[in-house]
Parts: C-alpha cells; sequence; structure tokens
C-alpha cells in the first residue's frame, strides 16, 4: 500500500513544497498507515459510546434539547484550549508521539469513567470533558505526524487515507456497539467495558509501530547554521498569530466551526423525522461513517489537484444541504439514505482537508501549535454552536432551528470565501509523466 520509488524532486513555487519528476509507486508512508491504524481502532472504541450516547442521555436520562446541546459541546469543546497546550508541549520537546499516546490513553480510561458516572449528569458531563480532553491533546500531535512524514504535494492524499481508516473504524463502531447492547440484553455499561478494552489496543500500535520522526525526514526546524536545536519559545508560538496567512485560517476555522450543530442532533432530527425504531438508532452513524470511508481518499485526492480550499467549501455546502433535507415537507427513507450521504460527504471533504490546507503554511517548528490553533479555534465555536441550536430547538421547535443552522451555512461560506481566498493556492500541478 505504501511501497514507493525514488526519484529526483524539483523546486516548485512558494508553498508547494517539491515535487517528484520521475515515476510514483507510493500512496502514503508506513507512518501514515500506522498513524491509521492506530486512529480505526480508536474509532472503534469512540463511536460504540457515542452511537448510544444521545439514546442514553435523551430518552433514557430525560435530558432537555438545551441540556443536551451543553454536553454535547463539551463532547467537542469544553477541552479545546488544552489542544494548544499539548501542541505546544510537542513541539517544544520534539514529543508527538508521547503527547498523542497520552491523549489516547486518557480518552481509553475514561470510558471506564462512564461506568462510575452511572446517572448523573454532571458525573457524566465531567467524564465526557476528560475523554475530550484526550482527544484535544493527540488530534494536533497526530495530524503534525502525518504532514512530517508527507511531502506537501501530497497531504490531501494522506489525509485522505488517514480519514479513510479513521471512517472505517467509525462505521465498525455502531455495529460493534448494537452487537454487545444485543448480547447483554441492552446494558450499556457492556458497551463502556469494551470500549476500554478497543481502546487499549490502539495504545499498544501506537507505541509499536508509530515513529516520531520517520526515515529521511529532516529534524524538526533544521537549517544550515543548525538553528533549529533550540527549543520553541511561547513567544515564537504566538508570533505564529501575527503572521497573515496562518491568522486568516484560524479565523476561518472558527467561523466554519460555527456552522455545524453536532451528529447527536442531526441523528435525534432524522430519528424524530423518519420515526426510525430505537433498535437501529445506531445505524445512522453507521450510514454517515460508509458514506465517509468511501469519499475520504477520492475527495483528498481531488483537493490535491483542484486545490483544497474548494473542496472545504463543497463539503460545507453538502452540510447546509443535509441541513435543508431535515428541515423540507418531503420525508421517506430515500430521504433519510440522501441525509446520511450528504452528511459523510461533509466529513470526507472537510475533516483532513482543511488540515492539509493549514499545513503547508505552518512552520515544521510549529506544525503541531499551528495545527492546534486552528482545531481549538474550530472546537470553540463548535460548543457554541451546540449550545445556541439546544437553545433554538428549545425556544422555536426543531424545524425552525434546523432553518436557522442552513442560513447560517450560507453566511459561513461566503465569509469562509472572503477570509481565505486571498491566502489559497492550489495544492499542486499535474506531475508531467
Amino acid at each position: 500500500m505504501y511501497l514507493s520509488t525514488v526519484s529526483r524532486p524539483t523546486t516548485d513555487p512558494p508553498g508547494h513544497g517539491p515535487r517528484p519528476t520521475g515515476r510514483r509507486v507510493a500512496l502514503v508512508s508506513g507512518n501514515v498507515v500506522a498513524l491509521g491504524t492506530v486512529s480505526l481502532i480508536t474509532d472503534v472504541s469512540a463511536e460504540m459510546v457515542t452511537a448510544v450516547l444521545p439514546l442514553y442521555l435523551v430518552l433514557g436520562l430525560q435530558l432537555s434539547p438545551l441540556a443536551f446541546g451543553v454536553v454535547d459541546g463539551v463532547y467537542t469543546g469544553a477541552t479545546a484550549l488544552l489542544r494548544v497546550v499539548g501542541g505546544f508541549v510537542a513541539d517544544r520537546f520534539r514529543r508527538r508521539k508521547l503527547v498523542a499516546g497520552l491523549g489516547y490513553a486518557l480518552s481509553a480510561f475514561a470510558k471506564l469513567g462512564l461506568l462510575l458516572a452511572g446517572r448523573s449528569v454532571p458525573a457524566i458531563g465531567a467524564v465526557i470533558a476528560v475523554d475530550r480532553l484526550g482527544k484535544g491533546v493527540r488530534s494536533a500531535p497526530r495530524d503534525a505526524l502525518i504532514t512530517l512524514s508527507t511531502p506537501p504535494h501530497s497531504l490531501g492524499r494522506a489525509f485522505g487515507v488517514h480519514r479513510m481508516m479513521d471512517s472505517v473504524g467509525a462505521f465498525l463502531g455502531p455495529l460493534v456497539a448494537m452487537a454487545v447492547l444485543l448480547a447483554v440484553g441492552g446494558s450499556y455499561d457492556a458497551v463502556f467495558v469494551a470500549s476500554f478494552c478497543v481502546a487499549a489496543l490502539g495504545i499498544v500500535v501506537l507505541v509499536l509501530f508509530v515513529r516520531e520522526r520517520p526515515p529521511g525526514s529532516p529534524a524538526d526546524g533544521a537549517t544550515p547554521e543548525g538553528a533549529g536545536d533550540a527549543r520553541v519559545s511561547v513567544r515564537e508560538a504566538l508570533g505564529l498569530l501575527r503572521e497573515r496567512a496562518p491568522r486568516r485560517i484560524l479565523l476561518a476555522a472558527a467561523l466554519l466551526g460555527l456552522a455545524a450543530i453536532g451528529d447527536g442532533f442531526v441523528y435525534l432530527l432524522l430519528q424524530r423525522r423518519e420515526n426510525v425504531d430505537l433498535t437501529w438508532f445506531p445505524l445512522l452513524a453507521v450510514g454517515t461513517s460508509l458514506a465517509y470511508l468511501v469519499l475520504a481518499t477520492p475527495l483528498g485526492l481531488l483537493a490535491d489537484r483542484v486545490g483544497r480550499l474548494p473542496v472545504v467549501l463543497g463539503g460545507y455546502a453538502a452540510l447546509g444541504a443535509t441541513y435543508l433535507l431535515l428541515a423540507g415537507p418531503v420525508g421517506g427513507w430515500p430521504l433519510l439514505v440522501l441525509a446520511l450521504v450528504l452528511y459523510g460527504l461533509f466529513y470526507a471533504a472537510t475533516d483532513g482537508v482543511l488540515v492539509a490546507l493549514a499545513g503547508p503554511v505552518l512552520p515544521p517548528r510549529l506544525r503541531t501549535t499551528g495545527i492546534a490553533l486552528v482545531q481549538t479555534g474550530q472546537a470553540l465555536a463548535y460548543l457554541v454552536s451546540s449550545v445556541l441550536f439546544g437553545l433554538a430547538w428549545q425556544a422555536w421547535g426543531p424545524d425552525n432551528a434546523i432553518r436557522v443552522a442552513a442560513a447560517t451555512v450560507a453566511g459561513v461560506l461566503v465569509g469562509t470565501v472572503l477570509l481565505l481566498a486571498p491566502v489559497h493556492r492550489p495544492a499542486s500541478r499535474k506531475v508531467p509523466s
């Protein structure tokens, strides 16, 4: 899958990096495959919990839409600032694998914490915060390892393959959760224990197969003068915010985060609209993951060829279309399938492609910190959007709330174009054969 032939590189315009002029057989590097395997296993664990959590909270514990919006926002956004801390520590000590491993371990043990939380909503919220802390700490170092293991012209492909493997786990997780529930008579505790065991396996794969610095990669920040030996400082990291391109990408990421209302709300709206039996509720996430799985790599390749910004914008257009379907007068199983396909297309076109868009404008010494800033901006905006959508649902009803969400997507697309068009360059040019 990742064998390659080496050829003499030529120099592209700034921001593109070297392109091979000779024959190329590679798909992605071995490090990307190893990281993808870790993400696949970890996503099986995470989606086992995610698939049953909306039912457990809204139907089991009778949370209001506003309360669920707060919990759902915490699930992604409450610990977002710690992403930056994790990213900075990984850059400063050049231990991205170690920091990522700590994040994976936190999320794994949080699954056992759900057993202790019982039916206490505050305790469940605290455990979810720990779980998201783990995700926040690991995401930027993992994505930085991908960018440092991949030439700039192939970042879309690398993230597409990684996200494709990740989505295999997201596809399998709800199915495993259903199997566990059927086997033990609907016990959520059994799901949480099984989820922990799967997460522990992912940590083992990380330790054994992921490399901190792949063979042939330069030392972080290395220069002919050896200036790269100095550790990254806080002042140097903050300097990213003074640079035009990173600042615009950060603002755009935060703006895009306002457009997403969260998977739990989307699936609850579909369940309510189509009267999906609760036994089959986890399959809604499976449908999204299947679309993501099929589309992630092709869209990553497309982003390398036509440019990453158009692909990201197309993904958010698909999100807006999903919201309009949820608000429309027509229903039925064809609509449900179309909504899930569009939702999966949204993730496939945006999740890794946005990081691939940001990666080349960030210096290698600060790559993890910069990616963490981008992800933090999105996560904090997502926290705001989840709470506001829960409030809108409670005040105006779900149909009016989702129409407002669709209008928000349209406004966000315009703002993103204004922010990123001045700094956007095509990801690559066609390589001569």
